[in-house]
């Protein structure tokens, strides 16, 4: 009898057809609610997610039979990794899909920023024909600093590489990972020389915050800052007030702090001061969590999946 696999999320159509061609019995669910999903996953031997419900250790526990957890996205902060691989459940991710997106989403809010597009794009179609203000900050000459170098952030350096600025990266989980796009730099260096910091760190409860006041003041000098990896990960209140200051000149934010788990709906209601300033202010571009959306990566993610799930069966 072929194993069954669980599929609750919008995935593209071919990792269900790769997955059917090495012999799983593949169902798809977008409708079953959580109680439901909680009732019926002790039946497959996998179970294939992007964000709808949280897989923590509740659904584990009911989910008896399940070998593999794969998620078609980057972060993992909905499973609970540990409990899972305790429970001998390989987890799978899949940045690989979107790192390309993510890379370009990026390099289009920091050029936004520096040249004033949205500024004076909408200030044109309101009549104003302001120039001077709005004239450039060019990126050549300049220190970019990359805060996080795995696949989003090395896809980013490739891509800023070519504008002539120096490239330096921190990260703290990784050692000796500088390379000819980015060099390998310490947290402190980082901080002293960057003009321009993107930030493509991971969120996990060591990284809640990590952006916050202190880190902020510990910046040398005026900075655009460049956030594409989770909203969690950088404090608003301490970015809203680097803005006024001027320590911050702009931000680009395409994740913001407040947004519901399954980052697919945004309450516009009863939001803090902070979030207003953000809507208000010009130097601030906001983007709803879409960096790493395109239709070449939702098909590459699974894609990748597919391919890491299929060599892992190979080795049980």
């Amino acid at each position: 009898m072929p194993k069954k696999i669980l599929i609750i999320d919008d995935i593209h159509p071919l990792l269900r057809k790769k997955l059917q061609k090495i012999g799983f019995d593949c169902e798809v669910d977008l409708d079953s609610s959580e109680d439901e999903f909680l009732n019926k996953i002790g039946n497959y031997f996998g179970l294939i997610c992007r964000s709808r419900f949280s897989i923590k250790k509740a659904v584990i526990k009911k989910g008896k039979k399940l070998k593999f957890i794969a998620r078609a996205g980057v972060g993992l902060e909905h499973i609970d990794v540990k409990y899972a691989e305790k429970k001998g459940i390989k987890v799978f991710s899949s940045p690989e899909g979107s790192s390309d997106t993510v890379g370009e989403h990026t390099l289009a809010l920091l050029l936004n920023l520096t040249n004033n597009i949205s500024k004076s794009n909408n200030q044109v179609k309101n009549g104003k024909w302001i120039r001077k203000s709005n004239s450039a900050n060019e990126l050549k000459g300049k220190t970019i600093g990359i805060l996080g170098y795995g696949n989003m952030g090395k896809s980013f350096a490739k891509r800023v590489s070519g504008f002539g600025a120096k490239v330096i990266t921190y990260d703290k989980y990784k050692s000796n990972y500088g390379d000819k796009y980015a060099e390998q730099v310490s947290l402190k260096k980082l901080q002293k020389e960057a003009d321009i910091l993107s930030v493509h760190i991971f969120y996990e409860p060591d990284n809640h915050y990590f952006i916050n006041k202190n880190f902020i003041n510990n910046i040398d000098k005026n900075i655009y800052l460049i956030n594409t990896s989770r909203g969690l990960v950088l404090k608003t209140k301490a970015l809203v007030a680097a803005l006024k200051s001027g320590k911050i000149l702009g931000a680009g934010l395409d994740v913001i702090e407040y947004e519901e788990t399954s980052f697919n709906q945004f309450s516009f209601n009863d939001l803090p001061i902070e979030f207003e300033y953000l809507v208000k202010a010009e130097n601030v571009i906001l983007t709803p969590h879409v960096a790493g959306l395109s239709k070449e990566s939702y098909k590459g993610h699974a894609e990748v999946l597919a391919k890491k799930i299929s060599k892992w069966m190979k080795t049980i």
